[in-house]
């Protein structure tokens, strides 16, 4: 059977037109701001400062910096300067040389080394190859 696979579902619904539901949010705050302002300011303050608040709340419902919402990006990076950076240093405990000498490498491997007799070597194969089939 074949199943349809959802794709792009990071994306969000559109709701009217072009806009998301975000978006329209970030509009429906703009509308209420300017209409406060109206009510407060005069005309020619109104003019100033609506505009810069107008520009404010489009980068925070349009613009998308480095794929996320313009809000998110400006709480990580308020967090990033308020959160303290602690860097801890630990030493390898690899990178420690030891005190005892160097021997020769030659009687080191041959003590190492474990003869197998061919009869040993089939046995390992046959199990290798069974697949836990094999009993000893």
């Amino acid at each position: 059977m074949l199943f349809n696979v959802p794709q792009f579902i990071n994306v969000e619904d559109k709701i009217v037109g072009p806009f998301t539901g975000r978006q329209l949010l970030w509009m429906f705050g703009l509308g209420a701001v300017l209409l406060v302002l109206w009510n407060i300011l005069e005309k020619t303050y109104f003019l100033f400062v609506g505009a810069v608040v107008s520009l404010v709340f489009a980068a925070f419902a349009f613009y998308r910096p480095y794929n996320q919402p313009l809000i998110k990006f400006i709480t990580s990076a308020v967090l990033f300067l308020i959160r303290p950076r602690i860097y801890f240093w630990e030493r390898d405990v690899e990178t420690k040389t030891s005190a005892r000498p160097v021997s020769d490498k030659s009687s080191v491997d041959n003590a190492n080394k474990k003869n197998i007799t061919p009869e040993e070597l089939k046995t390992l194969a046959k199990m290798l190859d069974s697949k836990e089939r094999y009993k000893t």
